[in-house]
């Protein structure tokens, strides 16, 4: 691996550069030890200091974790295909469980979530979405998703009180059949679905809620579920760390008679 010394680009970042390109060509694969901090320093003649800022820069990255006292190791990735689409089909799953974890327990992953339930005044962009009038209240299902011990995306879904209150969606656990069908039964069957996608930076509280590094961006997924008269009765904010997820869309084209 070959630095400039001579040119603008701080060495730290430099180094960073090498051995990022490393992990992107699969020179170093996913598993794989990085050199040591001593192997580094003794390569490109810099310092400690100069050394950790590089390796800090890849970690920030999502590229590698830090496993003290063990080193340095490029990180295996297994992202999750998060698919939008997805949220109106019928599906098997099991009385027990969620369509989360019956997808990627299929998957042979080990999903699990955390679920927190309360009753509070709406976030502006909530409280927009769903025609909420000043003073009135939501009910909001938080969820942290975690696979195989990671915690993967944020879930928290907000419904108006009013036709929630006396549901299973008040009740902090797994709904088998989904909140969806339960607002079904309770006389509010979304039939349309209004999709927003954003990618930013996490506020302080979902990047600890998710346990992120500094530098990780997130895609910020709002959907909004109407009834077929109009009524908006759900709206669902998910936070996709951009180092775990595929955002996954499919479309189809409707042809005429007349193409073939």
């Amino acid at each position: 691996m070959t630095v400039n010394r001579l040119g603008r680009t701080p060495m730290y970042q430099q180094i960073a550069v090498a051995l990022r390109d490393q992990i992107d060509a699969g020179t170093l694969a996913p598993g794989d030890k990085l050199p040591t901090e001593a192997d580094l320093r003794k390569e490109y003649v810099v310092s400690r200091e100069t050394v950790r800022k590089a390796l800090a820069i890849l970690v920030n990255e999502g590229l590698v974790v830090s496993a003290r006292p063990q080193g340095h190791f490029v990180r295996r990735r297994q992202p999750m295909v998060f698919r939008p689409q997805a949220e109106f089909r019928k599906r098997p799953f099991s009385p027990e469980m969620d369509a989360f974890v019956t997808e990627f327990s299929a998957e042979g992953r080990e999903p699990r979530q955390e679920i927190e339930v309360a009753i509070v005044e709406p976030p502006a962009e909530v409280a927009k979405r769903l025609h909420i009038e000043p003073g009135e209240l939501v009910a909001v299902r938080k969820r942290v998703r975690y696979l195989d011990g990671e915690p993967f995306n944020i879930n928290d879904s907000y419904f108006p009180l009013s036709i929630v209150r006396d549901s299973e969606i008040m009740r902090p656990e797994d709904i088998g059949r989904g909140a969806n069908e339960v607002l079904a039964e309770l006389g509010y069957r979304q039939v349309r679905a209004l999709d927003e996608v954003y990618v930013r930076m996490p506020t302080p509280e979902q990047a600890q809620r998710l346990d992120l590094g500094p530098g990780t961006p997130v895609g910020y997924h709002i959907t909004t579920g109407h009834t077929a008269d109009g009524k908006p009765v759900r709206v669902a904010i998910s936070v996709l760390p951009g180092d775990r997820h595929v955002i996954s869309y499919e479309r189809q084209r409707e042809t005429t008679g007349e193409e073939s």
